[in-house]
């Protein structure tokens, strides 16, 4: 799904998660949003769920 299309490795080294973020989170296009409630790492087959959800 939101994959690039040329790197040398697909999985991520992922780092620790601290908090959910404060800024940078009001929407600028369009009407709806997604916002974390809590930290976690969210996959692009959530996303493109929540966006198939959204426009429906």
């Amino acid at each position: 799904m939101l994959l690039p299309k040329r790197v040398k490795y697909r999985r991520v080294h992922r780092g620790r998660l601290t908090g959910k973020a404060y800024r940078g989170n009001k929407v600028t296009n369009g009407d709806f949003g997604i916002q974390a409630t809590e930290p976690a790492w969210i996959t692009s087959n959530q996303i493109e769920a929540a966006r198939i959800a959204m426009t429906r």
